[in-house]
C-alpha cells in the first residue's frame, strides 16, 4: 500500500474515534409581558332575582339566588343552604319591604348588623300567596 493511502485510513480512523461535537438548539421563548385576560377566572354566577313581583310560580321554582342574605323568606318561601329562595307552594309572588326583627344572640346577626341595635332594619321579603280556593266541594254539596 502506498503511504498516502495509509495516511488517509489513519485520518479516517482518528476522526471516527473523536467525540461527536454537535450543538443542539432547544426551543426558546421570549419572556412574556403581563396580560389582562388571565386564565382561571370563574364564570359569573348570575345571582339576583329570578322571578319578578306579581308573577305566578309553581312549587319548587327558584325566586332569588344570593351570596349574602339580601332577600329574606316570607310566606310559603323556603331558604336553601346556599341562600337560594324557592317557592314551597303554587301561587303569586309578592315582594314586600318589612321591618326585620333579628335574633341578636346569633353570631351571624351580630357580625352583619353590629352597631344597628336600636335602629329599625328593613329588608325585602319574598312571599308566595296561594291562589284562592273555589270553595265548591262535591262532598259538602251532597250532604
Amino acid at each position: 500500500m502506498s503511504s498516502t493511502l495509509m495516511q488517509k485510513l489513519s485520518l479516517t480512523c482518528l476522526k471516527a474515534e473523536q467525540p461527536l461535537l454537535t450543538t443542539i438548539r432547544n426551543a426558546s421563548k421570549k419572556t412574556g409581558g403581563s396580560t389582562r385576560n388571565k386564565k382561571g377566572h370563574p364564570r359569573p354566577k348570575h345571582r339576583g332575582w329570578r322571578v319578578q313581583d306579581g308573577h305566578w310560580v309553581s312549587q319548587g321554582t327558584i325566586l332569588a339566588t344570593q351570596l349574602t342574605t339580601r332577600f329574606h323568606p316570607g310566606l310559603n318561601v323556603g331558604f336553601g343552604r346556599n341562600g337560594t329562595l324557592f317557592a314551597m307552594d303554587h301561587g303569586k309572588v309578592y315582594v314586600t319591604c318589612e321591618p326585620l326583627d333579628p335574633n341578636w344572640d346569633h353570631t351571624w346577626v351580630q357580625r352583619h348588623y353590629a352597631g344597628r341595635e336600636g335602629q329599625p332594619i328593613h329588608k325585602k321579603f319574598f312571599n308566595v300567596v296561594p291562589e284562592e280556593q273555589h270553595q265548591r266541594f262535591r262532598l259538602v254539596d251532597e250532604i
